[in-house]
């Protein structure tokens, strides 16, 4: 069938849920169907391209000044300025389904398109959609934006949460009444070329904790660069993102005198992330909350151990002492802890390494794709 999916963000633009959306596009793609995915223009982007077998079509904003970050002018613009596109599509095309990801801001486009043309409509909830602790703006504490998830919520065919979290948090502070399904995010494994440390400007003789994504206030970087200050010397920190934290994190580092062990490396490329990956020795979540966590994906696909916070859909897929650890937001001693544990114990890294490398399998863009499909029967 043919499928048209809705989403704001489209790598590299965005942040995980883009990626997150992208992989499920690639499962759908590689099990026969054709997929329509409408998302955000970038300078320098293409209107309309085939990426990996996905027809991308892109649509102009207002106030998207960088790749990391949407704007919140750029957020509300999106559903409106789509919705001309996604009706083209409807009236060229004939769709078994739609998936619209995020209930803000892609939301009410998908709710819009849905009624118009009477598709149904999967709607993909990632967490920070519908609750953010960390931001003043998060939808569960605005009663505009409370109305309008609940709006969108209600009015989906079938909503999908990423984690138990996501969906308790649904639940706990909108009015639901439809059911909410739990599906995880699929992680089709990248392909790389493997490199040396040395390629990299690593040492071999240095401990390498490495994280991924916005350097945001919610993804507790800080938290990590005080726990660093509380680790060995020979353990350094590697930080690949961008965002408008960047000084103040830079900033800290130069506080606690570990500016020369914690390393920004700032935005690259997926083979270089990998890469990066590949050579360190632990994979630090540090969020204060997150909604899924791609990045422990990637880092389970290289048989990283993790170390993450316990709070966010992470806690569905890491079991304590089996694939990783979880720890309290804010305990310095908990996550420099582990942190020695790790660099000190070879034994318990080969164990946990294996397990992380075999468990990754279970999220094949193909299972989970089956799983949104059989809804639908």
């Amino acid at each position: 069938m043919r499928i048209l999916m809705l989403n704001y963000e489209f790598p590299p633009l965005g942040g995980g849920g883009g990626v997150a959306a992208k992989k499920l596009a690639e499962g759908f793609v590689k099990l026969g169907h054709e997929v329509d995915y409408v998302t955000t223009a970038y300078k320098g982007q293409k209107e309309h391209e085939v990426i990996d077998g996905i027809n991308i079509y892109r649509v102009r904003v207002i106030g998207r000044r960088d790749l990391a970050t949407a704007t919140m002018p750029s957020m509300i613009s999106f559903p409106l300025l789509a919705y001309a596109k996604a009706c083209k599509l409807c009236r060229q095309y004939e769709y078994g389904f739609m998936n619209t990801h995020f209930a803000v801001p892609t939301g009410p486009l998908g709710m819009w398109v849905s009624g118009k043309f009477k598709i149904p409509n999967l709607l993909s909830i990632h967490g920070g959609d519908i609750y953010d602790p960390s931001k003043k703006s998060s939808p569960h504490k605005k009663l505009y934006l409370r109305k309008t998830v609940e709006k969108v919520l209600n009015d989906s065919s079938y909503i999908i949460a990423q984690s138990s979290n996501t969906r308790e948090n649904a639940l706990k502070y909108y009015d639901v009444k439809r059911k909410i399904h739990i599906i995880p995010l699929a992680h089709q494994p990248f392909e790389f070329n493997h490199v040396e440390r040395k390629s990299l400007g690593l040492k071999e003789e240095l401990f390498y904790t490495i994280s991924v994504g916005r350097l945001v206030k919610r993804k507790g970087f800080d938290f990590l660069i005080k726990s660093i200050a509380q680790t060995p010397p020979n353990v350094h920190a590697l930080i690949i993102g961008e965002g408008p934290e960047k000084e103040n994190l830079e900033s800290l580092a130069r506080q606690l005198n570990v500016q020369e062990r914690i390393h920004f490396l700032g935005f690259v490329t997926e083979e270089k992330k990998f890469q990066y990956l590949q050579n360190a020795d632990l994979y630090v979540l540090s969020s204060v909350h997150e909604g899924f966590g791609i990045v422990l994906q990637e880092a389970m696909q290289v048989g990283l151990p993790i170390v993450s916070t316990d709070y966010g859909g992470q806690v569905d897929f890491v079991k304590e002492g089996e694939n990783g650890y979880l720890i309290s937001y804010g305990d310095l001693g908990a996550l420099s802890g582990k942190i020695r544990l790790f660099a000190e114990n070879k034994k318990l890294w080969d164990k946990i390494s294996a397990t992380n490398k075999e468990q990754c399998n279970m999220f094949s863009p193909e299972r989970i794709c089956r799983q949104y499909l059989e809804m639908l029967v």
